[in-house]
């Protein structure tokens, strides 16, 4: 088992020099590939293969560079509201660009598709949007039954908005329709993706055991929003950069990564409204008080 961790330490906490060795080097590959011409496909997946891991071993980087000498830094390290403000107001803000984003591809390719995602997205910054609204005029007290409620509203709202995904997912699988996009936009979405999906998993990770259910229920819908924008990336990057008469193979593929996603997320809203209903129930016990707690 610990031979099994250093690997993986290893592999995504490599020395500086490798880091610094991969960034040009991945670079140089992705431009070559798109700028030339009649490039061999084992050079594109080469590139792209060492691209996405050169992404992902500097975002695991990012979070180690300390700045001491920032006060919003230290502040943002050790105020857990704090954190949980900046977090909300971040994610808040890219999901709105997301969601417009995809609004604008919607109006330019006049399909439901895009404009379900941006409901789907739309949706999702509303959650963080009443997150946000709590956090702002709550107390810098403990949990709170308040807080917990919350979480579970986002859990009840995630196991709704799963069904809408659900028939999102079999409209870009089974009608098996899709747009392309320019070389330099997919690639643009990819670099956003993999970002977001790696921050997402390093912070569910970190604050797995936040004594905060506000922050915890963000990080989970972070994870949850990347997750979608895979969709989006895997359906284009299949018609971009794959083969023509490749039978049911574009199907399969998005069949497959939708039910991995749909059953990701059905799991994460079960798991908040469990673990809010303990968790309710716990305080209930520990401070005997005999009020009903309401589910909303």
């Amino acid at each position: 088992m610990k031979n099994w961790k250093k690997i993986v330490k290893y592999i995504l906490f490599p020395k500086l020099s490798i880091i610094l060795l991969f960034i040009p080097l991945a670079t140089g590959l992705l431009l070559f590939t798109f700028l030339g011409s009649s490039v061999p496909n084992v050079i594109k997946y080469s590139s792209y293969l060492i691209s996405s891991y050169t992404l992902l071993i500097v975002c695991c980087l990012l979070p180690r560079i300390r700045l001491f000498d920032n006060k919003y830094i230290l502040r943002y390290r050790k105020d857990i509201r704090y954190k949980v403000l900046v977090s909300l107001h971040t994610t808040f803000a890219i999901n709105m660009l997301y969601a417009f984003m995809q609004l604008a591809l919607g109006i330019y390719h006049k399909t439901i598709f895009y404009y379900a995602i941006a409901i789907y997205c739309i949706l999702l910054a509303g959650i963080r949007l009443n997150l946000l609204a709590y956090s702002k005029h709550s107390s810098e007290k403990g949990d709170t039954i308040s807080a917990w409620i919350r979480y579970r509203i986002c859990g009840i709202t995630l196991l709704g908005m799963n069904q809408a995904l659900a028939i999102i997912t079999f409209y870009i699988t089974w009608q098996n329709r899709t747009f392309i996009h320019h070389e330099i936009t997919t690639i643009a979405m990819a670099a956003y993706t993999f970002t977001a999906i790696t921050f997402a998993i390093i912070n569910l990770i970190r604050y797995r055991k936040s004594h905060s259910p506000v922050l915890s229920a963000a990080k989970i819908l972070s994870l949850t929003a990347s997750m979608v924008s895979l969709l989006t990336l895997t359906r284009t990057m299949l018609t971009v950069f794959g083969e023509e008469n490749k039978g049911y193979f574009d199907q399969i593929m998005l069949g497959s990564l939708s039910l991995v996603v749909c059953v990701t997320v059905l799991i994460m809203a079960i798991y908040m409204i469990v673990r809010s209903t303990r968790e309710i129930n716990k305080i209930r016990d520990v401070t005997k008080e005999k009020c009903n707690i309401p589910l909303f």
